[in-house]
């Protein structure tokens, strides 16, 4: 038994909490992954993990090595990345789960500039505004805007997206034109709803002379990714809250009118997060620092009052 590929599968089989997701994610087949575990645990002597038929736990022991053997392999790696002659240039599987926009019209036009500096890097790109597991599905980070509430998560702020309001011609031309975002609530208005969570949409706030305005209003759709988003707004449903990269080409197109433009929107955040057990390797450190300068092209940080 090699006692590192050892360390590393047990660790995998608790943030997985399956030998069967441990295994499909290192690319090994669950009774490899079984044995190893097994074997640590014959020469260790101790009962790492609890297993069921539903589900494997880790044991008060198996908790206790695990925190001490993620420093390590994490200590491991580093060494191992900072010889002189070991891994000149960061490499290997990046992988990363982004909003659907955000890919499309960001983040992927400009990877041939990011794999022209890291040629050895390699993604695995989950496209989607779902909420993912990053432990679970074993990845290595993910790009998301508004508010981190996970707080098992790390985050690192990279930008701030500027935000407006913006409808259909189409719709305009059936609805009327608000004057104020009060209107919105009005029986001939509707909005389209995006679901961040179960829980309901995001509370955009909006400032004009002192008054401040969180408004929801009636809507037909709800729906919970970015593209669906924008093209139900391009097709008259409702009124859109849009970031300035996803609104700007098809509002100087004239497909979407800005509404309330002398009304003051926060920014949203945005944040590229991780799980605090899963140490950034060099191949992600140089990704969320890419991504910081990516950023500050199309969004860079807003100067908050006060500082």
């Amino acid at each position: 038994m090699d006692r590192f590929d050892a360390m590393r599968v047990f660790a995998r089989v608790v943030e997985a909490g399956s030998f069967t997701k441990a295994a499909q994610t290192l690319h090994m087949n669950r009774t490899t992954v079984t044995q190893l575990v097994q074997q640590l645990e014959a020469r260790l002597r101790l009962k790492l993990l609890n297993r069921t038929t539903r589900k494997v736990g880790v044991t008060a022991d198996g908790a206790a090595y695990y925190e001490r053997i993620v420093r390590l392999l994490a200590d491991l790696e580093d060494v191992e990345t900072s010889l002189p002659n070991a891994l000149a240039a960061p490499s290997g599987v990046l992988r990363v789960d982004v909003p659907s926009p955000f890919a499309t019209m960001i983040l992927i036009p400009a990877l041939p500039r990011f794999h022209a500096r890291y040629p050895e890097i390699r993604f695995d790109l989950g496209a989607s505004d779902r909420k993912v597991d990053l432990v679970g599905e074993n990845i290595d980070c993910v790009v998301r805007g508004g508010a981190v509430t996970d707080g098992a998560l790390i985050a690192r702020h990279i930008g701030d997206l500027r935000l407006g309001v913006y409808a259909a011609p189409a719709y305009l031309a059936q609805a009327g034109m608000p004057g104020h975002p009060q209107e919105l609530l009005d029986a001939r208005h509707r909005i389209v709803r995006f679901r961040w969570s179960r829980n309901g949409a995001f509370p955009y706030a909006m400032h004009k002379d002192g008054e401040m305005v969180q408004i929801g209003g009636r809507h037909v759709l709800s729906i919970d990714d970015g593209n669906a988003y924008l093209a139900a707004g391009l097709a008259g449903l409702g009124v859109l809250w849009l970031p300035d990269y996803m609104a700007r080409g098809h509002a100087e197109a004239g497909r979407l009118l800005p509404l309330f433009e002398d009304w003051r929107i926060d920014p949203m955040p945005l944040y590229v997060a991780y799980p605090p057990n899963r140490h950034p390797s060099k191949k992600l450190r140089v990704f969320i620092d890419w991504m910081g300068e990516l950023m500050a092209e199309h969004a860079p940080l807003a100067q908050r009052a006060g500082a």
